[in-house]
């Protein structure tokens, strides 16, 4: 069954000049892009779903070498912008900019926290170090980070965590982040950098592609929504109180 916000989404897409179709598979809602060179699960607030379904239909596709994204419905009504500069950046439809010709500066919270809840689908959260990289005066990405931790893996080990990484949107900057993230190395000198992938969005492959080491899966996590479709945390283990979840994240690290 079409329901209204996937119209919208596919007259979005269209404005993009992305071919694009629905069609069903068992229960499953599925958008097919460019004939199945991305496919998007569109995902009901009310659904009968577990994250096991999910995470199921996911890798099915990945087997047969077809990327497949969780769209749920909370997401695009609020984060639409962010969702379509994803989808595009997906695709390989942005403006491209090498790294080389741009400059890394540190940045404070408020240019931060603007440029990440514009461009990234999970907003600002707090954070310790801030960069952005400049293509001359436009902010084109920001990376932000965790102040260093002490690890008990070895005598003075200290860890840093990427918190988020975003580029603006109609934009992909080619080996941005590989440069955020060497000059923080340079600047702090971690013995590694740790960060989490969204399952429901990726298979970590830009990390893969910088080396980072998958050392981790963590479980699915369970939100209510407020008035303003806003996702707030449930502690359970249990999906059934819950109006929607994730699939997950997955961990890796990155040592130097």
């Amino acid at each position: 069954m079409i329901f209204a916000w996937h119209t919208l989404l596919e007259s979005a897409l269209a404005d993009l000049n992305v071919e694009c179709h629905f069609f069903l598979e068992v229960e499953f809602n599925l958008l097919s892009i460019h004939n199945q060179s991305l496919i998007i699960h569109l995902v009901n607030i009310h659904n009968t779903f577990t994250p096991n379904q999910l995470i199921d239909l996911q890798r099915a596709y990945l087997v047969k070498g077809t990327k497949l994204i969780h769209l749920w419905e909370d997401v695009w009504l609020n984060k639409s912008d962010q969702v379509l500069g994803r989808i595009a950046s997906i695709l390989g439809l942005n403006k491209r900019i090498h790294g080389r010709k741009t400059t890394v500066q540190k940045i404070d919270k408020c240019i931060a926290k603007t440029f990440l809840n514009e461009n990234h689908l999970q907003g600002f959260v707090s954070s310790r170090h801030k960069f952005g990289l400049f293509e001359k005066d436009e902010l084109v990405a920001v990376g932000t980070f965790s102040a260093l931790r002490k690890m008990n893996y070895e005598e003075n080990y200290k860890s840093a965590e990427l918190i988020r990484f975003a580029v603006k949107s109609g934009y992909s900057v080619i080996g941005g982040l590989s440069k955020l993230i060497t000059h923080f190395s340079v600047l702090y000198k971690p013995e590694d950098i740790m960060t989490y992938a969204d399952r429901d969005w990726s298979a970590g492959e830009v990390y893969q592609k910088l080396n980072f080491i998958q050392t981790d899966l963590l479980n699915p996590q369970f939100f209510s929504l407020d008035i303003d479709f806003n996702r707030i945390i449930i502690k359970t283990n249990s999906f059934s109180s819950a109006a929607v979840f994730n699939t997950g994240s997955l961990k890796y690290i990155l040592k130097f």
